[in-house]
């Protein structure tokens, strides 16, 4: 954008980068907190600040925490079913799961999927950590909650081949997820129905 100075367009430049965010809404964003009165501006940058140095990583599932705890809520639950382990990509998907109210184990959360096309190899993502939890031998299922993509899907397989020599049950979400679809744009029903129709893989 020509004319603009710099300050304006660094901002204009850093909301385009956030998914599903384009020119012309970084734009109407910068620009609404460029005239607005309110300190909202000064709120969402003190709070871009708190995200990173206030949050974590669960020691035990990989989901976000807060910073200087080393478990998250979910895992220091001991009223959760312990023997059960939901596999997701991110954390936002333990949310969206959570909100259906249908699973009431506990999660181990990927941070992405193999895509070898892109680069993302098994040690790229927490796969390892989820195989030392099993080898533990206190886990009779996991439930693989990938999404429906291709790559969600080549994560799955992967992980039933690597749990085969533990004889515990694996289960996948039944398909009331769309093909290609993304877990956290799925209403509460298919989530449920997708997690009472689970089926073996």
């Amino acid at each position: 954008m020509s004319n603009v100075p710099a300050p304006v367009q660094n901002l204009i430049d850093a909301f385009s980068r956030l998914p599903g965010i384009g020119p012309r809404t970084a734009s109407r964003l910068t620009f609404f907190l460029l005239r607005n009165q309110d300190d909202i501006g000064l709120k969402l940058a003190e709070a871009l600040v708190n995200l990173k140095s206030a949050t974590g990583l669960c020691k035990e599932c990989f989901n976000i925490t807060l910073s200087g705890q080393d478990r998250c809520e979910i895992c220091s639950n001991d009223q959760r079913d312990q023997d059960v382990i939901c596999v997701v990509e991110a954390p936002m998907d333990v949310i969206v799961l959570e909100q259906s109210g249908g699973f009431k184990g506990k999660y181990h959360v990927l941070h992405g999927v193999l895509s070898p096309i892109e680069g993302i190899n098994p040690e790229d993502i927490r796969l390892e950590p989820l195989f030392k939890r099993i080898a533990e031998g206190k886990i009779r299922e996991v439930i693989i909650a990938t999404n429906p993509s291709m790559e969600g899907d080549a994560t799955a397989l992967y992980i039933r081949q690597k749990l085969e020599p533990y004889h515990i049950r694996i289960t996948r979400l039944a398909r009331g997820l769309p093909a290609g679809g993304e877990l956290e744009y799925a209403d509460q029903n298919t989530l449920l129905r997708a997690l009472s129709g689970r089926q073996e893989i």
